[in-house]
């Protein structure tokens, strides 16, 4: 019996059952190398496998072909191993149906539609192993720029590519990075925004936890394209999983000199830092970011200067997220117009996808740039579960909007989510079914901005809450049409005069809700009383 099986130990199925899976099933291999040391049976924990929605997930790779088994609930998992016990030595693992699982079609659209890039290794390597991750073409870009020592080369390419920041605010990465280079001084600090903090988002969480050495390299080669000499990245504390692999990850790399001093035996050196922040939304704003960076409240702080001038400890700072980072490994391998020719004419490359709520297939998937909304949701999704119709797709987390099912063929690129009154974010994308009131989205995410607020601010402080409290005052059935003209004038004041992001597109959910779905307020107006007639004279 040979072959690999491959348990999806990623935070969303180590919960339900992945971590005892692998567990079990190590146990069981481990006996039956014992009793034949010519087998060759292997186990791997990998990352995210992309239908996190079906977990706890597992694959099963032999000569015959994959296959992929999901649905294994803490209880199903002794079954599961009891099985894999009893096979035959000779039995083709391809034959092998696990029991208390079922299995998920790997030529559906979820799968087939995909273009992996930045997700090309989760769910295929060791995420604590280096020696998979060098395997599988890790660091190889990073050797081959340092030995072609043309900076100015490499961020050439990624400007040709497209790549725009996959934060959320789309800034041509090229031109930031050039920004970095061009600033004067002997150092130079890189940052990875790792502070992933909206509702319904993971994608960012899947390549920490499924590839730490792809945002490793990507890093390495910024830092060495701009000039800086340190590096920190900057991830919430709720993300365990992802820390230590983190830790692992920059640990392995300094032993194996592709961090630190002399990187690859070249004159490069760079020293990459952890730094795990408490938790608050708002540091996911840059100067915020930077502050807490620092040691100091992550508040933000009125831009200009911008991190590129002043940014960690008064130095010039370039900020990107992790798919950012991780875009550039792939983009470089297979050339800038071919990276730019996968997206559209604006926005070229991949984007990373959390897909979930009202949806039957949810989970983590890549797509072409300009893929439209509907493709992602209704084709590769599913669609809604129950009989229901898809009513909206919430992009952006806090700071997007709701985009109506009529307009579900918009393409995912910047402009085009713009338009609508939303934006890509960093990619969380929730589905709503026609059961859903929008007024009641719009008070969940206000809610949250209102708890997130740093309260530097008084339109982001004060604004908030009394949003919030008119969007409860529309839900309790209490509100009159003066209510509602007050909250759309006052989501504009907010939006016009907080400091920061978090303020300016707090209200988003707001006012994509009462431009696209209007008849969900005015259904919870209270009536207006009846006119009293004039006595008769």
């Amino acid at each position: 019996m040979s072959g690999i099986l491959r348990v999806c130990t990623a935070a969303g199925c180590a919960g339900c059952g992945g971590s005892a899976l692998r567990e079990q099933l190590g146990a069981v291999i481990a006996a039956a190398t014992t009793g034949d040391p010519a087998s060759g049976l292997t186990l791997k924990g990998v990352g995210c496998l992309g239908p996190c929605g079906e977990g706890a997930l597992l694959e099963l790779e032999s000569a015959s072909g994959r296959r992929l088994f999901g649905g294994i609930t803490p209880e199903g998992v002794a079954a599961v191993a009891a099985s894999l016990a009893n096979l035959s030595p000779g039995t083709d693992l391809g034959t092998w149906a696990p029991p208390a699982a079922r299995p998920i079609d790997l030529e559906q659209p979820f799968f087939r539609l995909q273009k992996r890039l930045v997700l090309e290794h989760c769910g295929r390597i060791d995420p604590e192993s280096l020696a998979e991750a060098l395997a599988a073409g890790s660091y190889g870009q990073l050797r081959r720029v340092l030995q072609e020592n043309r900076p100015e080369a490499v961020i050439e390419q990624v400007r040709r590519s497209g790549l725009r920041g996959r934060g959320g605010g789309g800034y041509p990465t090229g031109l930031k990075w050039a920004t970095v280079a061009r600033m004067p001084g002997p150092e130079k600090v890189v940052v990875c925004n790792a502070d992933e903090g909206d509702p319904g988002a993971f994608m960012d969480r899947s390549v920490l936890e499924g590839d730490p050495h792809r945002l490793l390299e990507g890093m390495a080669i910024a830092a060495w394209a701009v000039g800086a000499s340190r590096g920190f990245i900057y991830v919430r504390a709720e993300y365990p999983l992802a820390i230590a692999h983190l830790r692992t990850a920059i640990a392995q790399a300094e032993d194996q000199g592709l961090l630190g001093a002399a990187i690859a035996g070249s004159a490069f050196g760079f020293q990459l830092e952890l730094r795990v922040g408490a938790g608050a939304f708002v540091c996911g704003e840059e100067t915020a970011l930077i502050h807490s960076i620092e040691g100091q409240r992550g508040v933000p702080r009125p831009r200009p200067p911008y991190p590129a001038e002043v940014g960690v400890f008064g130095l010039p700072t370039l900020i990107n997220n992790v798919e950012t980072f991780a875009s550039v490994p792939p983009l470089l391998a297979i050339g800038a117009e071919a990276y730019a020719a996968i997206g559209t004419a604006n926005s070229g490359g991949t984007k990373v996808f959390s897909l979930t709520g009202d949806v039957r297939l949810a989970g983590v998937l890549e797509v072409p740039m300009g893929t439209p909304i509907a493709t992602i949701v209704e084709t590769m999704g599913g669609g809604a579960p129950g009989g229901h119709a898809i009513k909206a797709v919430q992009t952006g987390g806090p700071s997007g909007g709701c985009v109506p099912a009529d307009r579900l063929d918009t393409p995912v690129d910047y402009e085009s989510l713009q338009e609508l009154g939303s934006i890509m974010g960093s990619g969380g994308m929730v589905v709503m079914d026609d059961s859903t009131s929008m007024a009641d989205v719009a008070c969940f995410f206000m809610a949250f901005c209102r708890e997130e607020s740093c309260g530097k601010c008084i339109p982001c402080r004060s604004g908030t809450v009394q949003l919030h409290l008119l969007l409860q005052k529309h839900l309790a059935g209490e509100a009159d049409a003066a209510d509602l003209a007050q909250l759309e004038s006052l989501c504009h004041m907010v939006k016009d005069t907080s400091l920061c992001g978090l303020g300016q597109s707090a209200p988003k959910p707001v006012l994509s809700t009462l431009r696209h779905f209007r008849g969900d307020y005015l259904a919870l107006l209270r009536p207006e009383p009846e006119a009293t007639p004039e006595p008769v004279p």
